[in-house]
């Protein structure tokens, strides 16, 4: 139920409505109080009212619970959340020791949105956000774990669909526009809000580091990282469908990226590049075989802080803002929101600048991996010219 609240604060803060909201809440909140003490006629009455008050206050303050609700946001999920108690199941998609399943994610929780067992080949529950095999008695079942395969559409991966769909959408219009009149004409709708990002990219990006002979060939590469990321960190900060997942904020997503941008660098890099790594010119034979495993280790170093940079930028800006917002529902006041919100609209305009830097180093830092790679060597022509 917190973080049904603190979804609705977020929409409400971007609005400047949250004063409005907060008060009604409050008022409501003193109506049931005094409805309650007006209601105690006798000593039964009025010690049920009391055990039912102290049931009600402990849940809410077992139900509230920062570090749960700041997590519960920004990790993944098994289903996507849109407004109040409605949400939308997601198919989840397991392979066991008895082959795939594939089922509703709704099978998986209560009409509280409590974690459920359901059973299928094996008995399954959400633990801690993860799905496990559970046995008879509700406890993980290791040994059965051990074979499972999670490959299910989560929260994460909807949107990641999303962002691909809008994506296709962009460039696909811009791409037949551009067919339609060519590339003589002033660009029109899509295609003036694409052409001056696309030509930012080639530029300042591609052409300054890997050069005008070879930019080229690499430049879908480019975009498709660059857009990719872009979208993702936008969509993360819009606080309700189809925004709200933290995908640039999660590790498999930004591992995979890195992981991509090493493959492009060492496999397009040239004989000088490994020269460099390998055996150093024009140091002595000793430096060359401590230099080597140093810079060997510098290529698996290099997308291992792409992956860290952009996962702990982009999330560390989510913990930011909802912790403002749990300010209200720790001080149970209307006046915290009205330090609270403007702090956290303020933060929210500094993510959306973040948003595009992420985006912009993160693209940066490929093309410079990818030009050091392709650098043409230097040494011959020097030597020519000695002799």
């Amino acid at each position: 139920m917190s973080l049904l609240r603190i979804k609705t604060l977020l929409v409400a803060s971007f609005s400047f409505l949250a004063l409005a909201i907060s008060n009604p809440l409050l008022a409501n909140e003193k109506a049931v109080s005094l409805d309650s003490n007006t209601a105690a006629h006798d000593t039964a009455s009025q010690l049920a009212g009391a055990e039912t008050h102290s049931a009600t206050t402990a849940h809410e303050a077992k139900a509230f619970n920062v570090t749960e609700t700041i997590l519960e946001h920004i990790k993944d999920d098994h289903s996507w959340h849109l407004w109040g108690h409605t949400s939308v199941a997601l198919p989840v998609i397991l392979k066991t020791s008895k082959g795939f399943e594939v089922f509703s994610s709704a099978n998986l929780v209560d009409e509280h949105h409590e974690p459920i067992v359901f059973k299928g080949n094996f008995n399954y529950k959400l633990v801690e956000g993860k799905l496990k095999i559970v046995n008879e008695i509700g406890a993980v079942d290791e040994e059965a774990n051990k074979q499972l395969i999670d490959i299910s559409i989560t929260k994460n991966v909807a949107s990641l669909f999303i962002s691909v769909f809008i994506i296709l959408f962009i460039f696909l219009n811009a791409a037949a526009a551009y067919k339609k009149t060519g590339v003589t004409s002033a660009p029109k709708g899509l295609q003036s809000f694409m052409e001056p990002i696309v030509l930012f990219v080639r530029d300042d990006l591609a052409i300054p580091n890997i050069g005008k002979k070879k930019y080229a060939k690499f430049m879908p590469f480019l975009l498709t990282v660059f857009f990719l990321i872009l979208t993702n960190n936008f969509l993360g900060l819009i606080p309700f469908f189809p925004g709200g997942a933290n995908v640039s904020g999660n590790i498999a997503f930004t591992m995979m990226l890195a992981v991509c941008v090493f493959v492009v660098v060492n496999l397009s890099a040239n004989k000088n590049y490994w020269q460099h790594i390998f055996w150093m010119p024009g140091m002595h034979w000793s430096m060359k075989l401590f230099l080597a495993p140093i810079e060997l280790i510098g290529v698996f170093t290099k997308p291992i802080s792409l992956m860290i940079r952009l996962f702990a930028n982009i999330t560390a800006g989510h913990i930011l803002v909802l912790s403002l917002i749990c300010i209200i529902f720790i001080f149970k006041t209307v006046f915290a929101s009205a330090i609270a919100v403007p702090f956290a609209v303020f933060i929210g305009m500094i993510e959306c600048l973040v948003a595009f830097l992420q985006a912009y180093i993160f693209t940066m830092l490929t093309a410079m991996y990818i030009g050091m790679a392709n650098e043409e060597h230097h040494h011959e022509h020097a030597d020519a010219a000695h002799h």
